[in-house]
């Protein structure tokens, strides 16, 4: 939604690592990114131009159909792209065992955890 140029250009200036997570629907991502994220919404498509600046796909899993919306998207990125699934937290107990039957089942894929959470901090 912003043009990230300068800020990027300024922090990667000042020695810092630049890292974005991003639904992926904005027109363009801008700026000079070392890492990005790309975490897709269901009630919104991406645009297709973040496929191929992805570092990394996480999708968030809430129910058993979320799985092949993640699957969906692996098509379209970069073969070095690093797949990650993380529980929606209001259903972890329900929903963490089956992604990690689903890891079993798929090890390209890596479980992702908001350790912040576990751990009780806001």
């Amino acid at each position: 939604m912003h043009d990230l140029t300068g800020l990027t250009a300024a922090l990667q200036a000042a020695g810092f690592q630049t890292n974005i997570e991003t639904s992926g629907v904005c027109q363009t991502v801008t700026g000079s990114w070392d890492w990005i994220c790309f975490s897709p919404k269901k009630f919104k498509a991406p645009n297709p131009a973040i496929y191929t600046k992805a570092n990394e796909l996480k999708v968030i899993i809430y129910n058993q159909s979320d799985f092949a919306f993640a699957e969906s998207f692996v098509p379209h990125l970069r073969p070095d792209c690093r797949l990650f699934l993380q529980t929606e937290w209001g259903r972890s107990n329900e929903m963490l065992p089956r992604i990690v039957e689903y890891v079993k089942d798929h090890p390209q894929w890596q479980i992702s955890l908001q350790t912040h959470k576990y751990m009780d901090i806001p």
